[in-house]
């Protein structure tokens, strides 16, 4: 895993669109995540989340991280930081030790 994944990171993701629901897809929010670790790293892990995330302030899931061909998992969690109409804003944060 590249050594920039180790640290913890805290990252904002803004306007990920509802498409008019109260929820977001697991599929969206994994999406997204890669997506900000990727433009922090310049290296785009692999996120997998279990379920939908509600699209309300607080709300929040734990998903896993893992880079290409290294098994190492890393826990991060995932947190609705405000709502602006349909248009949730997310906080991720990637836990400092590998899950195990």
């Amino acid at each position: 895993m590249s050594r920039r994944l180790l640290v913890p990171a805290v990252l904002l993701l803004a306007g990920l669109a509802a498409c008019g629901t109260d929820t977001l897809s697991a599929a969206q929010v994994a999406s997204s995540a890669e997506k900000a670790l990727e433009k922090q790293t310049g290296f785009r892990p692999d996120v997998s989340c279990p379920k939908e995330l509600s699209a309300e302030v607080g709300a929040h899931m734990r998903c896993t991280l893992t880079a290409g061909d290294d098994p190492t998992t890393y826990g991060l969690t995932v947190t609705v930081t405000s709502v602006d109409g349909d248009t949730p804003d997310l906080k991720v944060q990637v836990d400092q030790q590998p899950a195990g």
